[in-house]
C-alpha cells in the first residue's frame, strides 16, 4: 500500500525554468526533475537539436543525473516532474528506472504516453507508477504554444 502523495509546486517550477532555458537555446521547451524525499537528484531539458540526437529528451537527462547520483540504475522511491507528458521513449525509461510517480504539466495528445495518446503504464510491466496530470499545466502549455508559434511565425529552432 503506497502512501497519500501530494506533487510539489516548487519542482514544477523548476523543471519550467529548465524548459525556458530549453527553449532559449532553440529545444523544444521541456524540463524535468528527478526528485526523492524532497531532494533533487537529477535535473534534464531538452538537448536534441545540440547533441544532433532524438535521444536528449529531458527526462533521460534527469533520470540518468539521479542514477548517477544514487549509483543505482534503480530509482525507486523517486518522482519525476516533467513540463510535458512523457513520450513512449520516456515512458519506456521511467518503467525500467522503477520510479514512483511522475508528475506532469500539459499533456501531448500526438505522443504522450501516460494516457493521452495512450498508456504505456496499464501494459502488464512488472512496474506502474501513479500518475499525477496537470500541474502548473496551463504555464506549461503556454511555454509550448508559444515555441511553436514562433517557428510557424517563420522563427527558426534557435530562438
Amino acid at each position: 500500500m503506497r502512501l497519500a502523495f501530494l506533487p510539489q509546486k516548487e519542482f514544477m517550477l523548476r523543471a519550467l525554468e529548465l524548459a525556458r532555458e530549453a527553449m532559449a537555446a532553440g529545444e523544444v521547451p521541456v524540463g524535468a526533475v528527478v526528485v526523492k524525499n524532497g531532494e533533487v537528484l537529477g535535473e534534464g531539458r531538452n538537448r536534441g537539436e545540440a547533441g544532433k540526437t532524438p535521444l536528449a529528451h529531458a527526462e533521460l537527462e534527469a533520470i540518468a543525473a539521479a542514477s548517477r547520483r544514487l549509483r543505482s540504475k534503480k530509482l525507486s522511491g523517486c518522482e519525476l516532474y516533467v513540463t510535458l507528458e512523457p513520450c513512449p521513449m520516456c515512458t519506456g525509461a521511467v518503467i525500467n528506472a522503477h520510479i514512483d510517480t511522475v508528475v506532469y504539466g500539459a499533456d501531448d495528445e500526438r505522443a504522450g504516453c501516460c494516457g493521452t495518446a495512450m498508456d504505456l503504464f496499464a501494459l502488464p510491466y512488472s512496474h506502474r507508477p501513479l500518475v499525477y496530470r496537470g500541474l502548473l499545466e496551463e504555464e506549461c502549455r503556454a511555454l509550448l504554444q508559444d515555441f511553436f508559434k514562433a517557428l510557424r511565425d517563420g522563427g527558426s529552432s534557435s530562438l
